[in-house]
């Protein structure tokens, strides 16, 4: 299948990772993505974005994508000195960028499968649904930490939010366009709450066992004090967000209506 489109084209999916200091994983990724969407029917296109990264993550990419015009790697700006805007500033940056019919997200170290995919979308259609979220529940390859605080983080969200996703920590999703263009991601910290907001905007959203593996390169962003800690006061900003949230629906009115 030809997967080389147009600038202006639209595609069926664009799948999008933020990469921080991913030097050893992007080429993997990238193959790996090609392997597991290349028959996509209606094509795809991925859209890496740099953010902020001090190693070769981007000049790697950018050889990468001499020979591969479904891959455009895109840069952060405005970041700050040695570290970048995060995963929720760029997933913001790069669905504005994105052509796709669907929208995909993945995490740049290898620990989620791109052959994941073709089965979310195949869901997706199947079920008439609008977003199916990953869940790694079953398959984790974190340690004793990395679990404990996962845990404790879904038993605030539940209690604060009533968020009933087994597994909002797991970036491999796929929804329709018009969600990931309103979920508020230019504020930090979001990505953790994509299913609950879409949720609480009235779309439907089901769960589908993902895979997951261990980390083999680069180091890992995220820990209990820079993850549980903020999730947890995190929740209560999306709580009171939910409360504040009016309905933005609209339409023309002309003269021959109001009369009618």
């Amino acid at each position: 299948m030809n997967t080389e489109h147009t600038q202006d084209a639209t595609v069926r999916l664009s799948l999008i990772a933020p990469a921080h200091d991913e030097e050893d994983n992007v080429q993997p990724l990238v193959e790996e993505v090609h392997a597991a969407l290349s028959e996509l029917p209606g094509g795809f296109e991925f859209i890496v974005i740099d953010d902020g990264s001090n190693d070769e993550t981007r000049s790697r990419l950018l050889d990468l994508a001499k020979d591969r015009p479904w891959l455009h790697v895109m840069r952060m700006t405005n970041t700050p000195e040695g570290r970048g805007n995060g995963q929720s500033a760029a997933f913001h940056a790069g669905i504005r960028a994105a052509r796709g019919e669907l929208i995909a997200l993945i995490d740049a170290d290898l620990q989620n499968d791109p052959a994941d995919l073709p089965r979310m979308v195949a869901l997706l259609d199947e079920r008439k649904v609008d977003f199916v979220q990953g869940d790694r529940s079953a398959n984790r390859r974190d340690n004793i930490v990395r679990r404990a605080s996962s845990w404790v983080g879904r038993f605030f969200r539940r209690l604060i939010l009533g968020d009933s996703i087994r597994d909002t920590g797991c970036s491999l999703r796929v929804m329709k366009r018009e969600i990931a263009l309103r979920i508020p991601l230019e504020f930090r910290g979001m990505h953790r709450f994509i299913p609950v907001t879409a949720r609480q905007l009235g779309y439907e959203v089901i769960e589908m066992p993902a895979s997951h593996r261990p980390r083999i390169a680069g180091e890992a962003k995220y820990g209990i004090w820079n993850r549980a800690i903020p999730g947890l006061i995190d929740c209560f900003a999306v709580r009171w967000m939910r409360g504040r949230r009016r309905p933005t629906s609209s339409e023309s009115c002309t003269p021959q209506q109001e009369a009618d």
